[in-house]
C-alpha cells in the first residue's frame, strides 16, 4: 500500500477542514496517510510555493522513507517538479492530481471513463514540458491511473489528437442527452436531483427513498456516475437522480469534465441539496451552492441536512432545512411531504366524468394521470385524479369539478 504524506500549505482558517479532506481523500484512493507538515505561508515562492527552509525541514523528516508527497493545493508544473528534486526524487502530486485519480478509480460507465481521461489528459498536457525525468520515476501507484505512463510518454501532439477525440465523443454523448432531457420534459416527467458534497450519503437516501441498490460506501466520491430511479410520492411518479459530489476547492477544470453528468442537476424541477449535519454543514452548503451557480443552475431547492442520527439535538440547524437521517428513516416522511408541497404547483387535482361510451378514451388518457379513487354510476365513471399540468388541457372537456 503507497504511503501518502501530507504538505498542508496553510493559508487561511479553513486549512484544519481542507487537510481533513486530504486524508479521506488519500484513504479513498486505496493509500495510507503517512503524516503531515503544515507550512505557513507569508508569501509564495515561485519556484517551490513553500520556502526553502520549509522545503529542507520536509526532506529532513521524509529522509529514507519511502512515501509520495501529497501537496495539499495546486501546484504549477515546474514547482512540482522543483519539490521533487528538493526532496531527493521523491514523487510529489497535488489535490487535483489526486482527485483525478479517484475518479479513474471510480468511473464504470463508458461516460465516467471518458470524462475522467480527458480531464487528466487536460491536466497533464501542460505539465508534460520538461517532466521527461520526473515522469520516469512516477512508477506506479496514485497520478498514474487513467491514461497510464504509456500515453503520458508519447509527444504533445498525439496527446492533443486524443484530447479532441474525447471531446467529439462527449459532445455526441451531449447531444443524446439533450435530447432525452427534452423527452422528458415533453412527456411531464418531474426530475427531483440529489446534489451536494461528497459523501454526505445522497446514495444512502436515493437508495431508501426508491428501493433502489446503489453502491454505498463510507468514501469521498464512492459513486461517480449519475444514477436515476423511479420514485414514488402520493401516487405521483418523479425521477431522482444522485450525482457526482462536490468538493472545497474542486478545480473548475474538473467541473467542466464532468458538466455533461451533472445536466440532469441543471435541468431539473427540484434540487435536494444533502448535507451532513454532523460535519462541515455551512462549508459543505457553501461549496455546493457556489458550484452550482457556477454552473447556471436555476432550479428550486431543498436543503436536505442527513446524518442527525449522529447529533444529540438538531440545535443549530437551518430552520428551513428538512432534517433527517437516511440510515435510520428518521425524518423522510417529512421529506416525501415537503418535495411534493414544492411540486404541487405542477399539477390540477380533479373530479372527472367519462360516460362509458368514452371507456377507450379514458384508457388511453389514464397513464397521464394519478387516480386517487374511481367510481362506477349508471351513466359513466367518476374519477378523482392529481392531472400534470401540462397534460390538463387534455381533460378539459372531462372535468367536472
Amino acid at each position: 500500500m503507497e504511503n501518502v504524506y501530507i504538505l498542508q500549505p496553510v493559508l487561511s482558517d479553513d486549512y484544519a477542514v481542507l487537510h481533513e479532506e486530504a486524508v479521506a481523500l488519500i484513504e479513498s484512493a486505496g493509500a495510507a496517510y503517512a503524516g503531515t507538515l503544515y507550512a505557513k505561508i507569508r508569501e509564495i515562492n515561485p519556484a517551490t510555493f513553500i520556502g526553502e527552509g520549509k522545503l529542507a525541514e520536509l526532506n529532513e523528516l521524509l529522509r529514507g522513507l519511502d512515501v509520495t508527497v501529497l501537496f495539499n493545493g495546486e501546484l504549477s508544473p515546474s514547482q512540482t517538479v522543483n519539490l521533487s528534486e528538493g526532496l531527493e526524487g521523491k514523487k510529489v502530486i497535488d489535490r487535483t492530481t489526486l482527485i483525478l485519480d479517484i475518479f479513474a478509480l471510480r468511473a464504470e460507465s463508458s461516460e465516467g471513463k471518458l470524462q475522467v481521461e480527458l480531464a487528466q489528459l487536460r491536466y497533464l498536457y501542460p505539465r508534460l514540458k520538461g517532466k521527461g525525468g520526473a515522469l520516469s520515476r512516477l512508477g506506479g501507484g496514485i497520478g498514474t491511473r487513467g491514461p497510464g505512463e504509456t500515453q503520458l510518454e508519447t509527444d504533445r501532439r498525439h496527446i492533443r489528437s486524443r484530447i479532441r477525440a474525447l471531446e467529439e465523443k462527449l459532445d455526441r454523448t451531449e447531444q443524446r442527452r439533450d435530447l432525452l432531457t427534452k423527452r422528458r420534459k415533453k412527456d411531464g416527467v418531474r426530475t427531483i436531483a440529489l446534489v451536494g458534497y461528497t459523501n454526505t450519503g445522497k446514495s444512502t437516501l436515493l437508495n431508501v427513498l426508491t428501493g433502489a441498490d446503489v453502491f454505498v460506501k463510507d468514501a469521498l466520491f464512492a459513486t461517480l456516475d449519475p444514477t436515476s430511479r423511479r420514485l414514488e410520492i402520493d401516487g405521483m411518479e418523479f425521477l431522482l437522480v444522485d450525482t457526482v459530489g462536490f468538493l472545497q476547492d474542486l478545480p473548475h477544470h474538473l467541473i467542466d469534465a464532468f458538466r455533461s453528468t451533472l445536466e440532469s442537476a441543471l435541468h431539473c424541477d427540484l434540487a435536494l441539496v444533502v448535507c451532513d449535519a454532523s460535519g462541515a454543514s455551512e462549508t459543505q452548503y457553501r461549496t455546493t451552492m457556489q458550484t452550482l451557480e457556477d454552473l447556471g443552475f436555476s432550479a428550486p431547492i431543498l436543503l436536505v441536512m442527513n446524518k442527525i442520527d449522529k447529533l444529540a439535538d438538531g440545535a443549530g440547524l437551518p430552520r428551513d432545512a428538512v432534517c433527517i437521517s437516511a440510515k435510520t428513516g428518521a425524518g423522510l416522511d417529512t421529506l416525501r411531504k415537503k418535495i411534493f408541497e414544492m411540486l404541487r404547483d405542477r399539477f390540477v387535482e380533479a373530479e372527472l366524468f367519462f360516460p362509458y361510451a368514452q371507456s377507450a378514451k379514458y384508457g388511453a388518457l389514464r397513464p397521464l394521470i394519478s387516480e386517487r379513487a374511481i367510481e362506477y354510476a349508471d351513466d359513466g365513471m367518476r374519477v378523482r385524479a392529481v392531472i400534470p399540468i401540462e397534460h390538463a388541457e387534455k381533460f378539459r372537456s372531462y372535468i367536472v369539478r
